[in-house]
């Protein structure tokens, strides 16, 4: 999961801190943000949802992070599905955006199946990412 998000995995009480600060934050900047559980082993494999798009009210930006055992099967396009529905219908969001790692080619077909539009490419030096919007 790591490998285009950046950062490298946090210890759990590291990742304990991350989460509970990300609780004090104002509710207008805190992620809509849910682990991600695969109900048949009901196991934990990821997290998914949608952000405050910092500095554009109105505006959410899509994540789905999920272990690497259980890509291809269909279940970040069913989670960005279920996100998508609820920034536009429950948020009220005017629009979502995201950006994908350049190489990432897996993501960008979930984001293609959703209805996500390119709009801009961001050449980097060492990083480089494809932006997408998603009008309701």
């Amino acid at each position: 999961m790591r490998r285009y998000v950046g950062g490298a995995p946090r210890p759990r009480d590291a990742a304990d801190r991350k989460f509970q600060a990300g609780l004090r934050r104002p509710e207008s900047e805190r992620p809509v943000d849910v682990a991600t559980i695969y109900k048949p082993e009901g196991r934990y494999i990821g997290r998914c949802g949608v952000y405050p798009h910092f500095g554009t009210p109105g505006e959410g930006s899509l994540g789905f992070y999920l272990a690497r055992a259980y890509w291809g099967r269909g279940l970040a396009t069913e989670a960005g599905r279920t996100f998508v529905s609820f920034g536009f219908n429950e948020l009220s969001l005017s629009r979502i955006v995201t950006a994908v790692e350049i190489g990432n080619d897996a993501s960008v077909r979930v984001l293609e199946k959703l209805g996500f539009a390119l709009v801009r490419t961001e050449p980097g030096e060492y990083r480089s990412f494809y932006h997408f919007e998603l009008l309701p």
